[in-house]
Parts: C-alpha cells; sequence; structure tokens
C-alpha cells in the first residue's frame, strides 16, 4: 500500500488530544489503521496526539461506532476522552444530539451538555456497568502480587485499570508501576493502565500511566474509572458528583452503586488538516491546515486558567 491522503480534526478532551478521522466510508484494514496511528500520533511527528481516533458506521443499535488506536497501533476497548470528541463528531455528521455508540467491546449512551465553561463544547458519556472482577481486568493472580505496598482496586471500564489512592502522588513511582504493567507481565499479561489519585477536599487529582502510551496528562477511562474506585472504597459518595483533575484539566464524575460512570467533559476542537500517509512505514508528511478553530482553543486555555 502506497500513500494516502486522509482529511482530520485534530481535538481534544481535558488535553488528551488526536487526531481524529471520519473513516465511515473508509476501508482500510486495521494494520492500516495502526499504521496510521503510528505516524498520525507520534509525538515526533508532523501531527502528535495520545492515539488516533475514528469515527466509524453504526448498526441497528448504535447511531455510530468509535475505534480507537493507541500510538503503538494497538487498539484500545474505549477512550472516555476520546470518545467525547468522537461523539460530537458524529452529532454533527448526523444533526443529533445524543446516541448510543459502538466501542469495540461495549457500548456507551453519549449526548450533548450544557458547557462546562463559556465557549467549551462539553459532551456526558454513561459507560459500565464497570466490572472489579480481576479476571476481567486481566489479572492472573492476587492484586497483593503486584510489585507495590499500596492497595489497589482494579476497574475494567471494560479496558483494565489499576488505581490506588496516595497523600501524593509520586512519578517515579507510578511510572515504574507502569513500566511493570507495560512489559505483558505473567500477573497481567494484557497490559494496565495504572493511576495514582490525590483525594483533594471533595475533588480527584488523577495521574495515570497510559497502557501503550506512558505517563499521560489525561485518561478519561482512568479518570472514570478513578471515580468508581473512590466511590466503592468510600472516599466519595457513590451518586454524587465529583470534579476530577489531571494535568489536562478537567471533568465532571459520578459512579453510580450498580457500578455505571458518568463523565461530563469538554469536546474541543482545535483544526481541520489534511494529511499524506504512508500506512505501510508508518510516516505522515506535514499536514495541510484547512481551518483553525481558534476561539474554541482560547475558551478551553481560559477554563483551565480559571482553576489555576
Amino acid at each position: 500500500m502506497g500513500g494516502m491522503r486522509l482529511a482530520f480534526t485534530k481535538c481534544h478532551g481535558s488535553g488528551n488530544d488526536f487526531p481524529l478521522i471520519d473513516a465511515r466510508a473508509l476501508a482500510l484494514d486495521d494494520d492500516a489503521w495502526a499504521g496510521i496511528a503510528r505516524a498520525l500520533a507520534d509525538r515526533n511527528g508532523p501531527v502528535g496526539g495520545d492515539g488516533l481516533l475514528l469515527l466509524v458506521a453504526g448498526d441497528d443499535a448504535h447511531a455510530f461506532g468509535m475505534r480507537m488506536f493507541n500510538a503503538d497501533g494497538s487498539e484500545a476497548e474505549t477512550c472516555l476522552n476520546g470518545l467525547r470528541c468522537v461523539a460530537r463528531a458524529g452529532f454533527e455528521a448526523l444533526g443529533i444530539d445524543s446516541a448510543r455508540v459502538k466501542l469495540k467491546t461495549s457500548s456507551a449512551e453519549v449526548a450533548r451538555e450544557a458547557e462546562l465553561a463559556p465557549g467549551v463544547a462539553t459532551v456526558r458519556t454513561v459507560v459500565g456497568p464497570a466490572s472489579t472482577a480481576l479476571a476481567d481486568v486481566g489479572l492472573r493472580g492476587a492484586l497483593t502480587e503486584l510489585p507495590s505496598e499500596r492497595s489497589f482496586t482494579a476497574v475494567a471500564m471494560p479496558n483494565p485499570h489499576l488505581v490506588t489512592f496516595v497523600d501524593r502522588v509520586d512519578e517515579a513511582e507510578l511510572v515504574a508501576l507502569g513500566e511493570f504493567c507495560e512489559s505483558a507481565p505473567p500477573l497481567i499479561p494484557g497490559r494496565a493502565n495504572v493511576s495514582f489519585v490525590e483525594l483533594r477536599g471533595a475533588d480527584l487529582f488523577v495521574r495515570t500511566f497510559e497502557r501503550g502510551v506512558g505517563l499521560t496528562d489525561s485518561c478519561g477511562s482512568a479518570m472514570a474509572a478513578s471515580v468508581l474506585a473512590a466511590g466503592l472504597t468510600g472516599r466519595v459518595p457513590l451518586g454524587a458528583e465529583v470534579r476530577v483533575f489531571n494535568k489536562g484539566g478537567l471533568v465532571r464524575g459520578r459512579a453510580s452503586a450498580d457500578r455505571v460512570v458518568t463523565i461530563s467533559g469538554n469536546a474541543t476542537f482545535l483544526y481541520d488538516a489534511s494529511v499524506e500517509v504512508d500506512p505501510a512505514r508508518g510516516v505522515a508528511e506535514v499536514p495541510v491546515v484547512h481551518a483553525r478553530r481558534e476561539e474554541e482553543a482560547r475558551a478551553w486555555e481560559a477554563a483551565v486558567a480559571a482553576l489555576a
């Protein structure tokens, strides 16, 4: 396969940034999409991102679907920051305000919501019920077998998360544990996302080592898993809305007793562009930007600045 020209929108949810492609009419195989993800999500490449988002066709039960490829070309079960962006793209493409979305192994309910801050497009996502069964998270042993003295909550969102609550995030410790999981050890051969969470009053601050990515400023499914873990461990009331912060920004979250998690956050579109990509080589040329969405970018920056 040679090169191809693809249109995309650069977007972000809580600072988790992605190139997003409307792939509803594109017939490419998984190897091609993996190569495109490696090209476009390469931080040292011309676009960069935490992964590649695809808006894909729905079916009888779903208005549309989402696929998400990590920067290493692997496909994720879900990505909640990305889901908000894909949901917005689907809403705009189909002229609707809410939908049931098909994910890789599950479904999610999405809807437009009142702005999180002035000028910030906001989408509500409802996912779950999540599982805390160790087998569903991919663990082949007990949580006590992790190389850590800390107490973890395992959550399948459905992608696998290990969440622990700390007085203060130690990034070196987080990275060491994240790299252990990233090595696909016998304990968790499918790997997992690892989050250290600080309770800041009634708010949560989440720092995540993301599977297939590494230390990231924002991981939406980790924020959702952290809200659920905080509720299940009695740190926040189940059913109560909490603010969840990370280095990229914030979302509003709520976990119910039946382990359904609702997250509301931004879906910010930064610019629309097209780019020449060679999927087989996993490389891209410099994109041509057709339209910059400066007002949206500024609105999000103002919202984040107001938190400081």
